[in-house]
């Protein structure tokens, strides 16, 4: 346990950020994970949730919750993939 009162406020603030942080990882997670389900059965609404999961991707890069060029790299998945299917 930290001693001083800016240790306590650290620990503090690093528990907040890690669950937010989580929460914006499993959102990434399910949101990719149904553009390429929505890809795969060549539905009509892939192109929503590509948008989607391309804007929690620029949303967790903006705050560095994942790397700028990570979110880059599975948006140009997806926009590929929804390319070829078209």
């Amino acid at each position: 346990m930290p001693n001083k009162d800016a240790a306590k406020k650290a620990l503090r603030q690093a528990q907040k950020c890690t669950v937010r942080n989580l929460a914006k990882k499993r959102k990434i997670k399910e949101l990719v994970k149904a553009s390429l389900k929505a890809i795969e059965s060549k539905s009509n609404d892939a192109q929503a949730t590509v948008v989607a999961a391309a804007k929690a991707l620029d949303k967790a890069a903006k705050t560095n919750t994942i790397h700028r060029n990570r979110a880059a790299r599975f948006k140009s998945r997806l926009q590929r993939k929804l390319n070829a299917m078209r």
